[in-house]
């Protein structure tokens, strides 16, 4: 993929469904919880957000967070994801799709907004069980679903390794700052990480 191409290639940065259970006509409550949460979360935490101060600033009932969130893993996880989209992998060649992978996410974590939003998750992750579930089973859907379009087999246990390789990187290079993973430029970050994924896009567990 040339460096023209890089810039270019769609990214599927069409906004999905509003995260949250319920259908069309909540979407517009469960906006304006997660606005109301993501703006809480940057200021107080995570652990000193309550789901009730969350409904008051939305201006809803308690009661309306937990049935569109379950839990405030649940609501914060959506909070702080509402916008990571996974790339269409359609929209480069079989050999390029580990790096289109990778190259979003190192761009989406280093971004200046965007980027410091989904650190805080994974800082939280690392000490939350609960949390770490919710990042887990939000990635893997996404990756499940854009293996799932290109007809593959196997797109769930696929998706769990390039989720493990991504987030890992993630924690590595931006947490535990290891060296010189953490100082290394980001396109050879992309470069080195890259393969394992694209060998993860095509593999073949036991039957």
């Amino acid at each position: 993929m040339t460096e023209s191409n890089r810039s270019v290639t769609p990214l599927a940065s069409q906004a999905g469904p509003v995260p949250g259970t319920g259908g069309p006509r909540s979407e517009g409550t469960r906006r304006a919880i997660l606005r109301a949460a993501r703006a809480m979360f940057a200021v107080r935490g995570y652990e000193h957000t309550t789901i009730r101060a969350v409904a008051a600033q939305a201006d809803v009932d308690a009661s309306m967070v937990m049935r569109y969130f379950q839990s405030k893993a649940g609501l914060f996880a959506a909070a702080v994801t509402t916008d990571l989209q996974v790339p269409d992998l359609r929209s480069v060649s079989a050999g390029d799709r580990g790096e289109l992978l990778v190259r979003y996410f190192v761009r989406r974590w280093e971004g200046p907004v965007a980027g410091d939003k989904l650190i805080a998750l994974l800082r939280t992750a690392v000490t939350s069980e609960a949390i770490a579930g919710q990042v887990q089973a939000i990635l893997g859907q996404r990756l499940t679903e854009r293996i799932a379009v290109l007809g593959e087999e196997q797109a769930p246990g696929r998706a769990a390794l390039i989720a493990a390789q991504l987030l890992g990187l993630a924690l590595c290079r931006y947490i535990l700052r290891f060296e010189p993973l953490a100082s290394l430029p980001a396109d050879e970050v992309v470069a080195a990480v890259a393969p394992s994924v694209d060998r993860y896009l095509t593999w073949r567990g036991s039957a």
